[in-house]
């Protein structure tokens, strides 16, 4: 937005004689950095107050012209230009002889021409030139200066019309550089006045010079006695005289032909430069962009100006670039207080209100409110600044999981940040628990952290409801010793929605029932040999629901035999497909301990797999602990049968139930699942080691493979390699992934790397 601002004041300052007017102003400063001398190829012999007062008559007669042509003629001279009025006769025996002296140089005098006005109440232009006897043998030049609107000379023309006739200006006469009548060249002030060979008009007349200082060079004669009038404004060099004036004229177009170049160049780098300063959030930086670009411009104006002739305007890009600067500092202020305003004074964090004024781009928001249990020990202990360095210490760990990496203090011991809603919150927290784990060092020392988190999700534009609900949920998480906890308000909503299931056969003919699948990593192959099917529902208003929430839903509402179904079928469809390149990784379904009792459900199952292509070998059915006790002779039934069919039998979340050695015999079972509440710290807590060890051994001797869940850092994966486990599943291996990426994943081979 500043940008386009800047670049239509910008247009609109070029387009202005506001833009012009500075450019003339700045144009003595261009000068001011190149002192230049001049060429010497042209010589004023300048009718001073010394000839003025040997002459002493006004107007000289001729006569006096006349000897200094032949003076000038006899030295050698390239060119002789005058920049005197010869419009009117004199004596007759001066206009004679003077005429007489044009005539025998044959061309190599010229002589002036210009425009007057007809009086002080008559703006018409009246042309001026030589009286007829003198123009036979000599060249017309213009002598037409034209001041700017402030009176100082700046530019010169390269010719105008006289007598209907185009006439070169005496500089380009003597620099022999054409260009279009009443088009104007910078002259270049850079060149020193002073710097120009000057003879005395008086000292030429009675021969009192040395020819070399002439030969071959171009011979300006005009007035520079004060009494004679004929003096210019410049900003450089002061009020001079014409014929100097013209003098620089001729020496600017001698280096060559000035032109101008085109001020949208300039506008399109101050363009840039507004977009390299604005691209900044601090004002200091901006600030440095700023001065380079600007020392930039205008050194590679003055490079284009002095040494290859190209004038570009500077006002525009050096006014875009100051209105830029302004800019940015007032929006450093603005941003100042606007950030004092949201943010923790102690951390630097964004504050409640800055989380409240965020605005979600999803539909459905999840907010979770992280609350540290044992801050008031930390800060006695510590102390306030210590005590504020772990939060942020802890705000750095929670940003890991956070949408867009923000993490806000929304009360003393409490960080809120928004999770992204395309996850599942499960997945996301589960890692994030064992990096708080984790102690904290600040100021040399380690100390543990006590993290409670809450969860709750909704609409958008509920947000400050949504953090009360999360911060009641952490508290609750923290009274019941767990880790986090969904807000009661929004699950309970959802369990009262019957809509919501009825939803669910739509959800499925939308696609909205999508399959991730998680890795389970062969510790002794280093592969992956097999993938668990976990489902999600990708809600339009919602986002992501968890199986957590609407499953047992389903199960309450006898929806869950139909989406077991469909997400048996989207298995079989997407093993299929990765199969063909990597033909010995399984898949396993989870099956509802419901549904082992249901023979509807059970024919369905056995239809859908004795239709499929793909071999029935390819597939694990998981089933809870607790589903295999529910109905003992109705639940072995339906494993046996499936077994029968070759697909393999996985008993889930092991250690969670109530089991026992002879059960576990009398269950046509391939692989055991160790549920992740002992497996994660195994190598850590003595009695869930002990737990996890004995229980591979145990499935060892039955027969069975072991699978390791919540495998989530190094510790635990090299303590389940020495205790002989089989297989890890966890945020170590991988998270759940779609079928696309669990593609590329199986296609570079994976291997973890210890």
């Amino acid at each position: 937005m500043i940008v386009c601002v800047v670049v239509v004041l910008g247009y609109a300052l070029m387009a202005s004689r506001t833009g012009a007017a500075i450019d003339r102003g700045l144009m003595p400063l261009r000068f001011v950095a190149v002192d230049r001398a001049a060429s010497g190829k042209v010589v004023v012999v300048e009718m001073d107050a010394e000839s003025a007062s040997h002459i002493k008559r006004w107007p000289w007669s001729r006569e006096n012209y006349a000897r200094v042509v032949d003076r000038l003629r006899g030295a050698g001279a390239s060119s002789i230009v005058f920049d005197v009025d010869f419009a009117a006769p004199s004596d007759d025996v001066g206009d004679r002889s003077f005429a007489a002296a044009l005539a025998r140089a044959d061309g190599l005098v010229a002589l002036p021409t210009f425009g007057q006005t007809a009086g002080s109440s008559d703006r018409r232009t009246i042309d001026a030139l030589p009286i007829p006897m003198l123009r036979t043998n000599v060249a017309l030049a213009s002598v037409s200066i034209r001041p700017d609107p402030d009176g100082q000379v700046r530019n010169m023309p390269f010719g105008t019309v006289t007598a209907g006739t185009p006439r070169p200006s005496l500089s380009a006469y003597i620099a022999a550089r054409s260009g279009a009548a009443d088009t104007d060249f910078p002259i270049d002030m850079s060149i020193n006045p002073g710097s120009i060979p000057r003879l005395s008009f008086v000292d030429v007349r009675d021969g009192r010079f040395d020819p070399e200082s002439v030969r071959g060079r171009n011979v300006l004669i005009g007035a520079t006695a004060v009494e004679m009038g004929d003096r210019y404004g410049t900003r450089q060099w002061g009020v001079i005289p014409g014929v100097i004036v013209q003098a620089l004229a001729a020496e600017t177009l001698l280096r060559g032909v000035p032109v101008r170049g085109s001020p949208l160049l300039m506008l399109l780098l101050a363009s840039l430069a507004a977009a390299a300063m604005v691209g900044f959030r601090s004002a200091v930086p901006s600030i440095v962009v700023a001065i380079i670009s600007a020392a930039s411009i205008v050194v590679c104006v003055l490079v284009a100006q002095h040494h290859f002739l190209v004038i570009y305007p500077v006002a525009t890009p050096l006014t875009m670039i100051a209105i830029t600067t302004l800019a940015c500092l007032v929006r450093d202020v603005f941003g100042r207080f606007r950030n004092q305003r949201l943010s923790d004074d102690a951390t630097g964090l964004p504050n409640a209100r800055a989380l409240l004024q965020r605005v979600t781009r999803d539909a459905a928001t999840i907010v979770a409110a992280a609350q540290i249990d044992n801050y008031e020990a930390l800060r006695a202990v510590l102390g306030n600044r210590i005590a504020a360095d772990v939060i942020v210490r802890v705000g750095e760990r929670l940003a890991l999981i956070a949408e867009d990496r923000l993490v806000y203090r929304t009360a003393d011991h409490q960080l809120a940040f928004f999770l992204p809603a395309e996850q599942l919150v499960d997945d996301t927290l589960h890692g994030l628990r064992a990096i708080l784990l984790q102690p904290i060092e600040v100021a040399g020392r380690r100390v543990d952290v006590a993290v409670s988190i809450g969860v709750a999700s909704g609409n958008h534009t509920a947000t400050e409801q949504l953090l009360s609900d999360a911060t009641l949920a952490a508290e609750k998480a923290r009274a019941s010793g767990g880790f986090w906890r969904q807000a009661a308000t929004d699950i309970d909503e959802l369990e009262r929605s019957i809509s919501l299931m009825g939803e669910l056969d739509e959800a499925m003919a939308a696609g909205q029932i999508e399959v991730f699948y998680q890795p389970k990593y062969h510790l002794r192959e280093h592969r992956i040999v097999s993938v668990e099917a976990l489902v999600r529902w990708r809600h339009p208003t919602r986002g992501f629901i968890g199986p957590d929430v609407f499953i047992p839903i389903a199960e309450k509402t006898n929806r869950i035999a139909p989406l077991t179904i469909h997400v048996l079928k989207q298995v079989i469809n997407d093993a299929s497909e990765w199969r063909r390149h990597h033909s010995d990784v399984t898949a396993a379904v989870n099956i509802s301990a419901k549904l082992l009792s249901a023979p509807a459900f059970n024919a369905d199952v056995e239809r859908v797999l004795t239709s499929c292509e793909t071999p029935n070998s390819a597939f694990v059915f998981e089933v809870t602990e607790s589903a295999a006790m529910s109905n003992t002779v109705t639940a072995i039934a339906a494993l046996r049968r499936y077994r029968d069919l070759g697909v393999a039998i996985s008993m889930d979340d092991y250690g969670t139930g109530q089991s026992t050695l002879t059960y576990l015999r009398q269950l046509p079972l391939n692989e055991l699942k160790i549920d992740r509440s002992f497996v994660q710290f195994a190598h850590q807590n003595q009695d869930d080691g002990i737990l996890v060890r004995s229980t591979i051994e145990l499935a060892h001797k039955l027969g069975l493979k072991v699978v390791a869940e919540g495998v989530e850092d190094a510790g635990c994966l090299k303590f389940l390699n020495a205790t002989g486990c089989d297989l890890v599943q966890g945020y170590l291996i991988s998270r759940p992934l779609p079928l696309d990426q669990l593609n590329k994943l199986l296609a570079s081979d994976y291997q973890y790397a210890a």
